[in-house]
């Protein structure tokens, strides 16, 4: 299977594609664990995804250029 750059829309549909096929239940057992494999690869695909807009989601860009972690108490009096 060719891999190519996914987004993680794309990999959320195959993901749950994956379990609407294996919750089925009539999935041969080699198609079952390699569809499990599979899933297992998507989800720590999107896993990372996330992981990393959440990064990108709690670090404010200075006007300096530089990042510093978001601290949502920090400007409150």
């Amino acid at each position: 299977m060719t891999k190519k750059q996914q987004t993680f829309a794309e990999a959320m549909t195959a993901l749950e594609e994956i379990v609407r096929q294996l919750e089925q239940g009539d999935v041969p057992l080699e198609n079952a664990i390699d569809l499990y494999k599979q899933g297992m690869e998507l989800s720590q695909f999107c896993h990372s995804k996330l992981q990393n807009a959440e990064e990108q989601l709690i670090s404010i860009v200075q006007e300096t250029g530089e990042t510093e972690a978001f601290d949502p108490l920090k400007g409150e009096n």
